[in-house]
């Protein structure tokens, strides 16, 4: 198909945004997409990427601007609206019912008799299998997302928006989405997809468009974009693709795991004897499919899980089983993998949440009636803000009004002002652009040579072996082998997040060479 002969289903024309306090978050953009074409939305954090696009899709209403669907113009009144002329959007963070099943949620207002076995025929068709009959709550947050994609598929949307449809998909899963996604375009769908990953957005799209701070910078096809002509158009400047990775004399054991069995919420065995440790400037990174018993083994380790047998050291410290506080107390700092639901408290200050896990401490708290020493809370962000380059409107700014890439950083800097002794580090750049992973990414490679010990967990593939000094591949809750980056090749990672040992896996692949 040729691009520029094609006749858009949606055109978007001289799109504004201005918000009752005054942002501007779209500044006269222009948007279309075709029917058989994938056309990728690049741009920084608080570009207003999705902001355009829940506007297309009836969350939001423009300022002024106009959308023509079908060469007829429209005003949507609402997602349901927009959603009923077929254009759905699966968001970045799953809009589901936590106590419905994965089944009541694709579902939901939208039954139809044969509802199951059409749903059963999309996942075999798909790839995208879910458990039908699990509550969301329970299932991870990739798992999640493949419900909301399902969701949407099943209501044969013309026009699929994806808001980082693969920020919780393994590489695996993410190239089985993008088959899908090929076989939609190939049917007529129109799809909008939203992406900071630069090598999925060239594999998978016909056209980029890249917003900058509410501005259309350009549009380019796939084949004349580039990794470093799209991150310059995202961020203004050249940036460093590579982290360099320092080397660092290793010390002591800091962090020591030693046969841990962990259970699901369903009781069933999540962790099963998993053994290793992690020394003083090394990174030590976890790989695999999301769902293998990475959030058991984050949880016990934080104190926030029950570790059924084994042990856990940290510092020299037995933790087994210890309240969260007496772990961090031992030395441990924590980014979560979902900074809005477990890292931030999205309704509190940008000042409030800098103190969350110290607010007790001393420096805080005035005695002997506890009352909050608001001059120190405010020093003390005010010191994260500077030193990790935080951009907030103000310290009495809610955290939920901070891009998601500042809302990280705000994580990242509360954690690290703790003086950890060991970090647990878990998708620490998931969602970010370009430039908060950059900056993410180097900081964690910096802190090698402070002589923090690092544990990485990231469904982020190339994050884990570019960073990582030594990588283990998770598979039902079982390390199927620990080896170098070096050491690793995508056909073998492939085979060991599929269940392989290393050695079955090394075994496989010479056979077919042979």
């Amino acid at each position: 198909m040729e691009l520029q002969e094609c006749k858009p289903i949606v055109e978007m024309k001289n799109i504004v945004k201005v918000y009752l306090d005054g942002t501007v978050a779209l500044r006269g953009v222009d948007f279309d997409v075709c029917p058989g074409e994938v056309h990728a939305l690049l741009g920084e954090n608080g570009a207003g990427k999705t902001t355009l696009m829940k506007i297309l899709a009836g969350v939001l209403k423009p300022t002024s601007g106009e959308i023509v669907l079908e060469g007829k113009h429209v005003r949507f009144s609402s997602s349901a609206d927009a959603l009923s002329k077929g254009i759905g959007m699966v968001h970045q963070h799953p809009a589901l019912v936590p106590v419905f099943t994965a089944y009541e949620n694709i579902v939901l207002g939208a039954y139809r008799p044969g509802a199951r076995a059409e749903i059963e025929k999309l996942m075999e068709e798909t790839g995208l299998k879910v458990p039908l009959d699990a509550p969301v709550e329970s299932l991870p947050l990739g798992i999640q997302q493949k419900v909301e994609i399902l969701k949407m598929l099943y209501r044969r949307v013309k026009v699929l928006i994806l808001d980082e449809p693969t920020t919780n998909l393994s590489p695996l899963e993410t190239r089985e989405l993008f088959r899908v996604l090929r076989s939609l375009r190939s049917r007529g769908a129109a799809i909008v997809f939203i992406s900071h990953k630069l090598r999925e957005v060239l594999e998978v799209a016909d056209r980029i468009t890249v917003l900058r701070k509410g501005v259309k910078v350009g549009t380019v096809s796939a084949e004349e974009a580039t990794p470093t002509l799209l991150a310059k158009m995202m961020v203004g400047r050249e940036v460093e693709m590579v982290v360099s990775k320092p080397r660092v004399a290793l010390g002591e054991e800091l962090l020591v795991v030693r046969d841990l069995w962990v259970r699901s919420d369903l009781g069933t065995w999540a962790v099963k004897g998993v053994s290793f440790s992690v020394r003083a400037g090394e990174i030590f990174g976890i790989a695999g499919v999301e769902g293998n018993g990475q959030k058991e083994l984050v949880e016990a380790i934080s104190g926030l899980r029950r570790a059924e047998k084994g042990k856990i050291v940290i510092g020299g410290i037995d933790v087994t089983n210890k309240h969260p506080l007496e772990v961090y107390a031992a030395g441990l700092a924590h980014i979560p993998e979902d900074r809005q639901r477990y890292g931030l408290v999205l309704e509190m200050t940008v000042a409030e949440n800098a103190i969350l896990g110290v607010q007790r401490s001393p420096r805080f708290q005035q005695p002997p009636i506890m009352k909050i020493k608001w001059s120190e809370v405010f020093s003390h962000a005010r010191e994260i803000i500077k030193n990790f380059n935080v951009q907030v409107p103000g310290l009495t700014a809610k955290a939920k009004t901070l891009s998601g890439g500042n809302q990280q950083k705000l994580v990242v800097g509360r954690e690290l002002t703790k003086k950890p002794r060991v970090l647990l580090a878990v998708n620490p750049t998931r969602g970010l652009d370009v430039a908060a992973t950059e900056y993410i990414q180097n900081l964690l490679a910096s802190l090698k040579e402070k002589g923090i010990a690092i544990l990485l967990v990231s469904s982020n593939l190339d994050e884990v072996l570019q960073l990582s000094d030594r990588v283990a591949v998770i598979y039902e809750g079982e390390f199927m082998g620990v080896a170098r980056p070096e050491e690793l090749t995508e056909e073998l990672l492939g085979l060991m997040m599929g269940g392989y040992s290393l050695d079955k896996a090394r075994e496989v692949l010479s056979r077919k060479t042979t």
